[in-house]
């Protein structure tokens, strides 16, 4: 899927496709194998825009990914919910960058540390 297809999907499509691919580069981050990662990465950025242009409700859609199985997304999800449910994405932020030895772990720290810095805008 490219970017440029993501407005013709439903609130609940959006969700789901950002679901899949967030997991998808959470698993190739992991695996160091950073093309892969690539690929996923703009249209993952593409959704979450597109939920954001549809309002607050659409967006908050987000929320419901920070209990997902999948470190990579429960990680995408809590860097985008940021700018609406701080506490909520911290948390999971916070519990990710425990795991010891997680490169999704490490991205978590890095973004929890930019945004109590002030430094990371979400969007």
């Amino acid at each position: 899927m490219k970017a440029a297809q993501v407005q013709g999907l439903t609130a609940d499509q959006l969700v789901e496709k950002y679901r899949e691919l967030s997991a998808r580069h959470g698993r190739a981050i992991e695996a160091g194998n950073h093309k892969a990662a690539n690929r996923d990465f703009d249209v993952i950025v593409a959704v979450n825009k597109e939920l954001r242009a549809r309002g607050i409700e659409a967006h908050r859609e987000l929320l419901t990914l920070l209990n997902d199985p999948e470190p990579g997304t429960r990680c995408w999800a809590a860097t985008d919910v940021l700018e609406f449910a701080p506490r909520e994405g911290e948390q999971v932020l916070a519990e990710l960058a425990k795991v010891p030895g997680s490169l999704v772990g490490l991205t978590a720290e890095m973004t929890l540390r930019q945004w109590k810095a002030g430094e990371y805008k979400p969007g």
